[in-house]
């Protein structure tokens, strides 16, 4: 009689196998060598985009409006044995902006990855229907939190890592073949782009 099919052990390393693949253990370090400025990054999702390119391997320029908040990030990131640096940038002041640039290229010889994360409002929806209190950034009223939790599939409010780990992965070669795609990390709630 032939026996057909895996040994239980291969299939379990093979099992494992494919799910470190998936949640990136297989390949150390996708972004090493890559420079990564990321905008509005000492607080929030920017900061867990910026820890998180850092630890796949990028060398990350940190910014914010205020120096503490740079030195602060800069200060928890390095302690994390990650590549970072930082400077005050606020991008609407063109000499800023600039600046940010030129310390990366000062620095690490260029800029590979840009991500802006600086951002206003925390509303859902089109621009025309923002109410006047939610321009105030209304996060801080629970009954406004459990109004937008209501909206969404998985009736929470995300994480800043939650974001972190597929811009990490569209700024890989991993997707080298993605083009003028919408990615929404919005927990189940519908794109209103």
């Amino acid at each position: 009689m032939l026996k057909v099919g895996l040994p239980l052990g291969a299939c379990a390393r093979s099992w494992k196998s494919v799910r470190m693949a998936s949640c990136g253990m297989a390949r150390r370090n996708p972004l090493e060598n890559k420079v990564a400025l990321v905008t509005a990054s000492t607080d929030g999702i920017g900061f867990a985009i910026a820890r998180r390119l850092a630890q796949d391997g990028a060398h990350v320029v940190v910014s914010s409006r205020k120096q503490q908040n740079v030195d602060r990030a800069v200060a928890t990131l390095k302690g994390e044995g990650l590549s970072v640096t930082g400077t005050v940038c606020h991008v609407g002041k063109a000499e800023d902006r600039e600046r940010l640039v030129a310390t990366a290229v000062k620095l690490h010889g260029g800029v590979d990855i840009l991500i802006s994360n600086a951002a206003v409002s925390p509303f859902f929806g089109s621009l025309m229907d923002v109410p006047e209190e939610v321009w105030d950034k209304l996060w801080e009223d629970p009954a406004r939190q459990e109004s937008i939790k209501a909206t969404f599939q998985i009736k929470r409010i995300g994480k800043p890592e939650e974001c972190a780990g597929i811009v990490s992965f569209l700024c890989s070669e991993d997707a080298s073949y993605i083009t003028g795609e919408t990615v929404v990390v919005a927990g189940g709630s519908l794109s209103h782009l």
